[in-house]
């Protein structure tokens, strides 16, 4: 470990320390993941992760946040959220996050209130700072700080310090919400969202690893990671894959030949 990175996860930890006791909040990203898990090596009980549940967050990364938090013993408890009953949220505007965001740091802040707990915190981290994220502006209305941030780490960084404690969220892929995969504009449902994780359900156990179903209204549009996507290209399993995803709420399917570029690690 250099000797940079090295102060910045002691300056991380100095901020934690002076914490009486938090929520963080956690999704199973590795962000939120590392941030939780070191905020329990320094205070123990003291510290939940708190997993916000809506139909928007796919079972799979539900089941895979639960997983690696029973594997630490860090303490999770799941509130669910009602983002899509905001007509503000559920009309899928550019600033859609932030609504998202509000309603799980609303129900934190009064969590917070009724325990007692002094700090509310998330795993925005210095990669982050760098873009326009409505998630701040919506994590500066409710003081929620950002330790990661703070300390100036980078997302590959983050992952340098997780591998170093043999952490196995190292390696995982980034994963946005369900409401992502949908098409500026397009009204967020709950059948919505649910078809686009049927879909990704059918194509991931191809054996992908990295896939993205763009909800397009009627039309589905697959991606895989670029080191995928020669396989994805293939017509049998093209031919195979078409019926199924039609028959989970999609008129017509089309395979992105290139590959998402959004794909790795970040």
């Amino acid at each position: 470990m250099s000797s940079e990175l090295m102060a910045k996860k002691k300056h991380l930890e100095a901020l934690i320390q002076a914490w009486p006791s938090a929520f963080v909040a956690y999704s199973g990203g590795v962000d939120s993941s590392f941030l939780l898990w070191t905020a329990h090596q320094i205070h123990g009980s003291k510290v939940v992760g708190i997993l916000g549940d809506s139909p928007s967050l796919p079972r799979s990364e539900h089941n895979s946040a639960l997983n690696f938090a029973k594997s630490y013993n860090l303490n999770v408890q799941i509130l669910q959220t009602h983002e899509l009953e905001d007509p503000s949220y559920s009309s899928n505007p550019s600033n859609r996050c932030f609504f998202c965001r509000s309603e799980l740091f609303q129900q934190m802040e009064r969590l917070a209130q009724t325990r007692g707990v002094a700090v509310l915190a998330y795993g925005e981290n210095a990669d982050d700072a760098k873009e326009v994220r409505a998630g701040r502006i919506a994590a500066g209305q409710f003081k929620v700080v950002a330790p990661l941030r703070e300390a100036e780490l980078t997302k590959s960084e983050i992952r340098s310090l997780a591998r170093d404690a043999n952490l196995e969220i190292a390696e995982k892929p980034a994963s946005p919400c369900l409401s992502s995969r949908l098409a500026p504009g397009l009204p967020v449902t709950t059948q919505r969202l649910a078809a686009i994780e049927k879909a990704e359900d059918i194509i991931r156990n191809e054996g992908f690893r990295i896939v993205r179903v763009r909800h397009f209204g009627e039309k589905a549009f697959v991606q895989v990671s670029p080191d995928e996507t020669p396989r994805l290209n293939d017509s049998l399993l093209q031919a195979k894959l078409t019926p199924a995803i039609t028959a989970v709420g999609f008129r017509y399917v089309e395979f992105d030949a290139v590959g998402y570029q959004g794909a790795g690690l970040r």
